[in-house]
């Protein structure tokens, strides 16, 4: 069995995110980057299939500069085989991403392909269900159960208000929710080799983007709260300001 994994490296959650000097990009400086959460999760399911199913390969594939590369040595480190880098230093917005990361697939042919259900710097949950429709594969996103047997898929995924189980049938695309699994943390042995495999570099088939950026700004900062009272004689004074302030009634 073939297993492919997209995945991504974004700023960490605790990055205090500042505008860059063109005011569309955020600034670098300071910036720690890690995989994408959601990916370490794809990951982690196929490391899991491949334990499953003997003599399986499993390639991670990711679009982006030599900052990428961590994310897939993090993945080496872990257990992945092979990793692939589409190099590029443009900002792809999801359509060019997802079209690069469709045309190797092509042509390396997996039976399944793993990602997030979303990278947490864009969040637009975009790029699995964009890839499965440019490959002709079924798609599964938020997947939060996963059993493959032979050419079968069930998944149990979330929906609003609940979860549904799904069924389809391989190669598929399966776009990974928190709680799928929980990813291991590299051994030492797997954290040597992974600094001693090769990446292997490819050019972007496909450079121009859907959207443009305009602008970026920072949310407002949050008003200062404010206490109207201990008691229920609180109450009109509290209602008169969620009406007239605060607009929520």
């Amino acid at each position: 069995m073939k297993i492919a994994v997209c995945v991504s490296q974004v700023p960490d959650t605790t990055t205090k995110v500042k505008i860059g000097a063109d005011g569309k990009t955020i600034d670098p400086a300071g910036v720690t980057y890690i995989i994408n959460p959601y990916d370490e999760l794809a990951v982690e399911a196929a490391l899991q299939l491949k334990e499953k199913n003997a003599g399986s390969e499993t390639i991670v594939i990711s679009v982006g500069n030599d900052r990428n590369k961590e994310a897939i040595k993090k993945s080496y480190a872990m257990g992945i085989d092979k990793g692939i880098l589409i190099k590029t230093d443009a900002d792809f917005d999801s359509y060019a991403v997802a079209r690069n990361l469709a045309d190797v697939l092509k042509e390396i042919n997996p039976d399944v392909i793993f990602a997030g259900k979303q990278s947490i710097d864009y969040d637009d949950s975009q790029v699995g269900p964009m890839l499965a429709e440019m490959l002709g594969m079924p798609s599964i996103n938020v997947v939060v159960t996963l059993n493959i047997e032979g050419n079968k898929v069930t998944a149990e995924r979330e929906i609003e208000g609940g979860k549904e189980v799904v069924e389809a049938a391989l190669p598929a695309v399966i776009c990974a929710q928190r709680g799928l699994n929980n990813p291991r943390y590299p051994n030492l042995k797997g954290i040597m080799q992974a600094k001693s495999k090769p990446i292997e570099e490819r050019q972007p088939t496909y450079t121009e983007n859907k959207i443009e950026i305009l602008k970026m700004t920072l949310p407002k900062a949050k008003p200062k709260g404010k206490i109207v009272g201990s008691d229920v004689s609180a109450v009109p004074e509290l209602v008169k300001l969620l009406r007239e302030e605060a607009k929520v009634i």
